[in-house]
């Protein structure tokens, strides 16, 4: 339908009343006019933000707790996730286990945890932290640390 001069209408919230507050109990808004029961912002010359001290804002902020440490945390590889994504004789490095899906680029570092066994024989790690459990069963498969 075309828009022409016959079918123009005015928006439907242009002509809604505003709400009248104060003018008596048979409007609905009359005694307390909307603003509760005695207190300060129940008095004339009050408006809610502007009141605000540095206090309140203060309080009402929620707070930081606790400590956050800036040296970021080692990404954790398990010893058994190893076993699907190498194979005997490889180097183990930040950017092949990034390849392998197995960590992020980490500012950090990556580490490898002795958590299920090492199945794969002769792997060599590079630039790798690696706990001291992990440290005796790659040792035991025949792995070396550089």
């Amino acid at each position: 339908m075309a828009l022409t001069l016959h079918n123009l209408q005015p928006d439907k919230a242009i002509n809604r009343k505003s709400k009248r507050i104060g003018r008596g109990n048979a409007s609905g808004h009359g005694s307390y006019s909307t603003r509760g029961v005695k207190g300060q912002k129940a008095r004339s010359g009050v408006s809610g933000l502007e009141r605000l001290g540095m206090k309140q804002m203060l309080l009402s902020v929620p707070k930081v707790r606790g400590f956050k440490s800036y040296q970021g945390k080692f990404q954790a590889v398990n010893l058994q996730a190893l076993n699907k994504h190498f194979k005997d004789g490889q180097t183990v490095t930040p950017a092949s286990l990034t390849k392998a899906g197995l960590a992020n680029q980490a500012k950090a570092g990556i580490k490898i945890l002795a958590s299920g066994q090492l199945t794969v024989k002769n792997l060599t790690f590079k630039d790798v932290k690696v706990s001291a459990a992990a440290r005796q069963a790659i040792e035991a498969a025949g792995g070396k640390l550089v």
